[in-house]
């Protein structure tokens, strides 16, 4: 694991952007899976940005969506199937067939993880893995207590989880279950980021960077991942011993 720390918020969010843009130029098929959520929002509005800048084709990109609430149809305003399309879809020439998103409103819940496990696997595993992290420590919807070995699974969501979730929402909505790729994949990816900013993420990114490796911070994981970089505004390094703003 490495620790990247930046001056503020839009410096960490180029940053990423900027990761993302040289592996595509590097690999134009990469496989790709990305979380939803306001922490990576700025930076893929800077991808869309600079991969219209530099003519950077997505056309062969593979794409995986991190999670989904279970239940919540795709044209919800609080679904991570909208942001994707309104952040991302919408300003980035994706070809529609490789796009991997969890049919939350599937009959099988079941068979949807084992089809996005199938695509991870046909695809060649994923390059590179966007995440954030919430403030229970989950990453995607993997739970405190999840197990580190499971691939995509559905899970009943942390009080924590649910009651942060409305933000999403327009009105008040019923979140009880979500469907996310598991952190197995996060191990078996090539890179990792995980990307937190604000003073709020301070506690708990001291506690899954320097405390100890365990499920009930799921996010601890990354500390075993010689392939992942943690990527923080100082605010939310603010607790850590030793860190330093680059």
């Amino acid at each position: 694991m490495e620790i990247k720390v930046y001056s503020d918020y839009h410096t960490l969010s180029e940053n990423a952007a900027n990761e993302i843009i040289e592996l595509v130029k590097r690999k134009p098929s990469a496989a790709l899976c990305f979380a939803s959520g306001d922490t990576p929002r700025i930076a893929y509005r800077l991808l869309a940005k600079k991969a219209k800048e530099q003519g950077v084709d997505v056309s062969q990109v593979s794409f995986f969506g991190l999670d989904e609430w279970v239940g919540i149809p795709p044209g919800n305003e609080g679904s991570c199937h909208y942001f994707f399309q309104t952040e991302l879809f919408d300003n980035l020439d994706f070809t529609p067939s490789r796009v991997y998103l969890f049919n939350a409103l599937a009959d099988d819940l079941t068979s949807e993880c084992t089809r996005m496990d199938t695509a991870i696997e046909d695809a060649g595993g994923i390059d590179l893995a966007i995440v954030g992290i919430g403030m229970n420590g989950h990453i995607g919807f993997n739970e405190p207590g999840v197990s580190f070995l499971n691939s995509s699974h559905v899970v009943d969501l942390d009080k924590m989880t649910t009651t942060v979730g409305q933000k999403y929402f327009k009105e008040s909505t019923e979140l009880n279950k979500g469907i996310t790729l598991g952190l197995k994949h996060l191990v078996e990816s090539k890179r990792v980021l995980l990307m937190a900013n604000g003073e709020k993420k301070a506690r708990i990114i001291k506690a899954a960077l320097q405390g100890q490796v365990h499920a009930l911070v799921p996010a601890s994981i990354v500390q075993t991942l010689p392939h992942a970089v943690v990527m923080l505004d100082k605010e939310a390094a603010s607790l850590l011993e030793n860190n330093a703003t680059g």
